[in-house]
């Protein structure tokens, strides 16, 4: 293998060296329970205090609406299933066909033990039409809309901005998974007034197996993990120090970095784009391509498998993903691909590229040289083509 180009961000990036700088000392010398009652205790819960206040100032919100989760698999499930545990079932739960599965599995298994769960379409952009969600509002006492701030695959950004504002204008409670824009867009919970924000550390430069739940003063929703006092109460268990620390770190990083690092992202991106258009034919670029994340760029390939061309890739060294990493193994075509109408010759063909501040020009020229012979070989051994009528297909 003559190089690793790690083009799959989305699904995890690698570790800042100043981050893991940071966790090292909560492994040794400071390795105390910030909730014990003596000295040494106190001192890490100052640590934990003051990872806190970081944390609170990446989103411009206060410290004590700040929850440390594992991930944000668990804020999502906590938002979710905490909402609709305080309410009953006269919860009324508003999602969307093209969320990340930790929303739509616990919306759908509150579906089917009674809750009213409906999942909005999208257009062939990936976008909304508000309009709907309006319509599925009126009249509606208890909601919980739970939406994406960017879509993990396609990148497209919602106007998260205007359904928060929806959802204030009929009292709805509002949760995003903002996962994907961390990091990468500014996130101020003072400008876009939702209620419950879920983030997850390993997507932007922190490690695995540490998130945070923003919950806006005054939410009101059920504890999704019992047990002690920790977390204000709402979220049991001893924190997880070295791995706060980390995603404290990691905010402070973005947060002073983010404005330059978007510069970069959007122009290798759009350079990768420019150059796969340029180099592979019967190609199509999906999501909204006016409002997007800097770093994705996700691509349908026509008449060939994405299985296939992420597989081809991996063996010259170039990762890359064919949507989400938390439904791989699957051969199903992406459930987002499919929500936007993709045609049949291309859904299956989608592949996502996702950068990161540490990828390079020369990692797009490699891709480059490397991708288009790739699809000129599958395309060789594929069955259909151009000259195939699509509806014979089945």
């Amino acid at each position: 293998m003559e190089r690793i180009v790690y083009f799959d961000n989305n699904a995890t990036t690698r570790v800042a060296p100043e981050v893991r700088n940071a966790m090292m000392p909560f492994f040794d010398e400071l390795y105390g329970n910030p909730s014990s009652m003596h000295a040494f205790g106190g001192q890490i819960a100052s640590h934990l205090l003051k990872a806190r206040e970081e944390v609170a100032a990446f989103l411009n919100c206060s410290p004590e609406e700040i929850i440390f989760t594992s991930c944000a698999t668990e804020s999502d499930n906590a938002a979710i299933r905490g909402t609709a545990e305080y309410f009953g079932h006269e919860t009324k739960i508003i999602t969307t066909a093209v969320e990340h599965p930790a929303v739509l599995k616990p919306c759908r298994r509150l579906k089917a033990q009674g809750h009213s769960v409906v999942e909005l379409p999208v257009n062939s952009i990936g976008q909304l039409n508000l309009d709907n969600l309006r319509d599925e509002l009126k009249g509606t006492k208890n909601a919980l809309v739970s939406i994406m701030w960017a879509n993990n695959e396609t990148g497209t950004v919602f106007p998260i901005e205007q359904i928060a504002d929806i959802c204030k204008e009929y009292g709805a409670i509002f949760h995003t998974d903002a996962v994907q824009v961390a990091g990468k867009i500014p996130v101020d919970v003072k400008k876009v007034p939702v209620d419950m924000l879920s983030m997850s550390g390993h997507k932007f430069h922190a490690p695995k197996g540490i998130g945070l739940m923003y919950i806006r003063k005054g939410t009101k929703l059920k504890p999704f993990i019992l047990g002690g006092h920790q977390e204000s109460g709402r979220r049991a268990g001893t924190e997880n120090m070295p791995y706060i620390v980390g995603l404290a770190k990691a905010c402070e990083l973005a947060r002073l970095g983010m404005a330059d690092e978007a510069i970069k992202l959007t122009s290798m991106r759009d350079r990768l784009e420019a150059g796969i258009l340029a180099r592979c034919p019967n190609v199509r670029i999906n999501g909204d391509t006016e409002h997007r994340l800097p770093n994705t760029l996700n691509v349908s390939f026509e008449y060939i498998e994405g299985e296939a061309i992420a597989y081809h890739l991996s063996d010259l060294g170039i990762c890359i993903s064919t949507g989400s990493a938390c439904a791989s193994g699957s051969l199903d075509p992406s459930h987002v691909i499919r929500a936007m109408g993709v045609p049949f010759i291309a859904v299956h063909g989608s592949v996502r590229f996702s950068l990161s501040r540490y990828n390079t020009d020369d990692d797009v020229d490699y891709v480059l040289e490397k991708l288009p012979p790739v699809i000129k070989n599958l395309r060789a051994l594929s069955p259909f083509g151009p000259e195939t009528d699509p509806t014979t297909f089945k």
